[in-house]
C-alpha cells in the first residue's frame, strides 16, 4: 500500500484522483459548511479560580543548578 495503490489517499495523489479516501475539495467544503450550521458555537464557560488548591499543594522544588558549557574543540587538534 503506497502511492501505486488507487484506494490509499497517498496513491490517489500520486494519481491525481479523487475518491472516498481522498475527497475533492468543494465536497470538503460543502461538509464543513454544513456541519458549521448543523451545530452552533457554544459560549466558553468561565475558568474556575485555583487560589485554594495552590495554597495547600505541595512546595515545589527548586530548580537545579546549570552545568556549565563544555570548552569547544577545533577540529585541527585531535
Amino acid at each position: 500500500m503506497g502511492r501505486g495503490d488507487k484506494k490509499t489517499k497517498k496513491g490517489k495523489q500520486t494519481m491525481g484522483s479523487y475518491g472516498v479516501s481522498r475527497p475533492s475539495p468543494s465536497k470538503v467544503r460543502k461538509a464543513v459548511a454544513e456541519a458549521e450550521k448543523a451545530a452552533p458555537k457554544k459560549a466558553a464557560a468561565p475558568k474556575k479560580e485555583k487560589a485554594a488548591a495552590s495554597d495547600s499543594a505541595a512546595p515545589k522544588k527548586a530548580a537545579a543548578p546549570k552545568k556549565a558549557a563544555a570548552p569547544k574543540k577545533d577540529k585541527d587538534q585531535g
